[in-house]
Protein backbone atom coordinates (compact mmCIF):
# COMPACT_ATOMS: atom_id res chain seq x y z
CA UNK A 1 0.00 0.00 0.00
CA UNK A 2 1.30 3.44 -0.93
CA UNK A 3 1.22 6.38 1.46
CA UNK A 4 2.42 9.93 0.93
CA UNK A 5 4.33 11.45 3.80
CA UNK A 6 3.71 15.06 4.73
CA UNK A 7 6.63 17.10 5.97
CA UNK A 8 5.99 18.91 9.23
CA UNK A 9 6.35 22.71 9.04
CA UNK A 10 9.40 24.25 10.68
CA UNK A 11 8.24 25.82 13.97
CA UNK A 12 10.71 28.70 13.64
CA UNK A 13 9.18 29.86 10.37
CA UNK A 14 5.68 31.22 9.82
CA UNK A 15 3.17 28.66 8.60
CA UNK A 16 3.35 28.46 4.80
CA UNK A 17 0.35 29.34 2.71
CA UNK A 18 -0.76 26.94 0.03
CA UNK A 19 1.40 27.07 -3.04
CA UNK A 20 3.72 25.02 -5.17
CA UNK A 21 6.25 24.97 -2.32
CA UNK A 22 3.86 22.78 -0.31
CA UNK A 23 3.69 20.05 -2.94
CA UNK A 24 4.22 16.46 -1.80
CA UNK A 25 6.25 14.08 -3.93
CA UNK A 26 6.41 10.32 -3.46
CA UNK A 27 7.25 7.49 -5.78
CA UNK A 28 4.34 5.08 -5.94
CA UNK A 29 4.13 1.63 -7.51
CA UNK A 30 2.72 3.10 -10.73
CA UNK A 31 4.85 6.22 -10.91
CA UNK A 32 5.50 9.41 -9.02
CA UNK A 33 2.61 10.97 -7.12
CA UNK A 34 2.57 14.72 -6.70
CA UNK A 35 -0.02 16.57 -4.60
CA UNK A 36 -0.31 20.32 -4.99
CA UNK A 37 -2.89 23.09 -4.84
CA UNK A 38 -5.11 23.37 -7.89
CA UNK A 39 -3.76 26.35 -9.83
CA UNK A 40 -6.61 28.67 -10.87
CA UNK A 41 -4.84 29.35 -14.18
CA UNK A 42 -4.51 25.64 -15.06
CA UNK A 43 -7.73 25.01 -16.98
CA UNK A 44 -6.61 21.53 -18.09
CA UNK A 45 -6.11 20.42 -14.46
CA UNK A 46 -9.44 21.99 -13.46
CA UNK A 47 -11.22 20.18 -16.32
CA UNK A 48 -9.57 16.87 -15.35
CA UNK A 49 -10.58 17.38 -11.70
CA UNK A 50 -14.16 18.15 -12.77
CA UNK A 51 -14.23 14.97 -14.89
CA UNK A 52 -13.04 12.85 -11.91
CA UNK A 53 -15.67 14.40 -9.62
CA UNK A 54 -18.48 13.99 -12.15
CA UNK A 55 -17.60 10.31 -12.65
CA UNK A 56 -17.35 9.65 -8.91
CA UNK A 57 -20.53 11.42 -7.81
CA UNK A 58 -22.76 10.51 -10.79
CA UNK A 59 -25.68 12.60 -9.48
CA UNK A 60 -26.39 15.24 -12.16
CA UNK A 61 -29.11 16.98 -10.15
CA UNK A 62 -26.94 17.55 -7.09
CA UNK A 63 -23.52 17.59 -8.79
CA UNK A 64 -24.01 19.13 -12.21
CA UNK A 65 -21.03 19.95 -14.40
CA UNK A 66 -21.71 23.68 -13.92
CA UNK A 67 -21.83 23.38 -10.12
CA UNK A 68 -18.62 21.34 -9.93
CA UNK A 69 -16.73 23.74 -12.23
CA UNK A 70 -17.98 26.69 -10.14
CA UNK A 71 -16.91 24.98 -6.89
CA UNK A 72 -13.42 24.29 -8.28
CA UNK A 73 -12.82 28.04 -8.50
CA UNK A 74 -10.82 29.28 -5.51
CA UNK A 75 -12.56 31.73 -3.20
CA UNK A 76 -10.87 34.22 -0.86
CA UNK A 77 -11.24 34.37 2.95
CA UNK A 78 -13.23 34.54 5.06
CA UNK A 79 -15.34 32.06 3.10
CA UNK A 80 -12.41 30.50 1.28
CA UNK A 81 -12.60 27.48 -0.99
CA UNK A 82 -9.41 25.60 -1.87
CA UNK A 83 -8.64 22.41 -3.85
CA UNK A 84 -5.70 20.05 -4.05
CA UNK A 85 -4.98 17.68 -6.92
CA UNK A 86 -2.85 14.57 -7.17
CA UNK A 87 -0.94 13.92 -10.36
CA UNK A 88 0.57 10.61 -11.35
CA UNK A 89 3.11 11.25 -14.04
CA UNK A 90 1.37 14.22 -15.71
CA UNK A 91 -2.20 12.98 -15.28
CA UNK A 92 -4.58 14.38 -12.65
CA UNK A 93 -5.81 11.27 -10.79
CA UNK A 94 -7.30 12.75 -7.60
CA UNK A 95 -8.90 15.87 -6.22
CA UNK A 96 -10.09 17.06 -2.82
CA UNK A 97 -11.55 20.33 -1.55
CA UNK A 98 -11.66 22.20 1.71
CA UNK A 99 -13.80 25.24 2.40
CA UNK A 100 -14.82 27.50 5.24
CA UNK A 101 -18.26 26.87 6.65
CA UNK A 102 -20.23 30.09 6.19
CA UNK A 103 -22.46 29.22 9.14
CA UNK A 104 -19.87 28.60 11.91
CA UNK A 105 -16.64 30.32 12.92
CA UNK A 106 -13.40 28.32 12.78
CA UNK A 107 -15.14 25.47 10.94
CA UNK A 108 -13.76 23.90 7.79
CA UNK A 109 -15.37 21.29 5.56
CA UNK A 110 -13.62 18.56 3.59
CA UNK A 111 -15.65 18.04 0.44
CA UNK A 112 -15.74 17.06 -3.24
CA UNK A 113 -13.04 14.39 -2.94
CA UNK A 114 -12.48 11.66 -5.49
CA UNK A 115 -9.81 9.51 -7.12
CA UNK A 116 -10.00 8.33 -10.74
CA UNK A 117 -11.18 4.73 -10.86
CA UNK A 118 -7.99 3.42 -12.50
CA UNK A 119 -5.79 5.04 -9.82
CA UNK A 120 -7.60 3.77 -6.70
CA UNK A 121 -5.93 1.56 -4.11
CA UNK A 122 -2.65 3.48 -3.98
CA UNK A 123 -3.36 5.67 -0.94
CA UNK A 124 -4.18 8.75 -3.01
CA UNK A 125 -7.44 9.47 -1.15
CA UNK A 126 -5.68 9.19 2.22
CA UNK A 127 -2.88 11.45 1.02
CA UNK A 128 -5.38 14.08 -0.19
CA UNK A 129 -7.18 13.93 3.17
CA UNK A 130 -3.90 14.28 5.10
CA UNK A 131 -2.82 17.16 2.86
CA UNK A 132 -6.03 19.10 3.54
CA UNK A 133 -5.84 18.44 7.29
CA UNK A 134 -2.23 19.65 7.34
CA UNK A 135 -3.15 22.71 5.27
CA UNK A 136 -5.92 23.66 7.72
CA UNK A 137 -3.64 23.21 10.72
CA UNK A 138 -0.85 25.23 9.10
CA UNK A 139 -3.15 28.09 8.12
CA UNK A 140 -5.46 28.38 11.15
CA UNK A 141 -4.46 28.41 14.83
CA UNK A 142 -7.44 26.28 15.87
CA UNK A 143 -10.75 25.05 14.58
CA UNK A 144 -12.72 22.03 13.55
CA UNK A 145 -12.92 19.98 10.39
CA UNK A 146 -16.17 18.35 9.30
CA UNK A 147 -16.67 15.60 6.74
CA UNK A 148 -19.65 13.57 5.60
CA UNK A 149 -18.32 10.13 4.70
CA UNK A 150 -19.20 6.54 3.98
CA UNK A 151 -15.68 5.60 5.13
CA UNK A 152 -15.82 6.40 8.83
CA UNK A 153 -12.95 4.05 9.77
CA UNK A 154 -10.59 5.90 7.41
CA UNK A 155 -11.35 9.20 9.14
CA UNK A 156 -11.41 7.70 12.66
CA UNK A 157 -7.79 6.59 12.12
CA UNK A 158 -6.96 10.26 11.50
CA UNK A 159 -8.57 11.42 14.75
CA UNK A 160 -12.09 12.25 13.54
CA UNK A 161 -15.00 11.25 15.75
CA UNK A 162 -18.56 10.41 14.81
CA UNK A 163 -21.20 13.07 15.35
CA UNK A 164 -24.63 11.77 16.27
CA UNK A 165 -26.00 8.29 15.85
CA UNK A 166 -27.73 8.57 12.49
CA UNK A 167 -26.60 7.73 9.04
CA UNK A 168 -27.88 9.73 6.08
CA UNK A 169 -27.69 8.04 2.70
CA UNK A 170 -24.98 5.67 3.93
CA UNK A 171 -22.86 8.57 5.15
CA UNK A 172 -21.87 9.70 8.65
CA UNK A 173 -20.89 13.17 9.84
CA UNK A 174 -17.46 13.25 11.49
CA UNK A 175 -15.51 15.95 13.35
CA UNK A 176 -11.82 16.65 14.04
CA UNK A 177 -10.96 19.47 16.45
CA UNK A 178 -7.51 21.08 16.37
Amino acid sequence: QHRCNIAKPNASKPAPRAGKENAINNAGPNGELHISPLDAADSAARDAAAHILLAAFADPERYSHARIVEQLQAAPPPFYRHFFICRQHDEVVGVGGIKAADWASDTHILYLSAVAEHARGQGIARALIATRIAWAMENFPHGRLLVSTARSRRFARLGFRLMGKREAGGRRLMLLEF
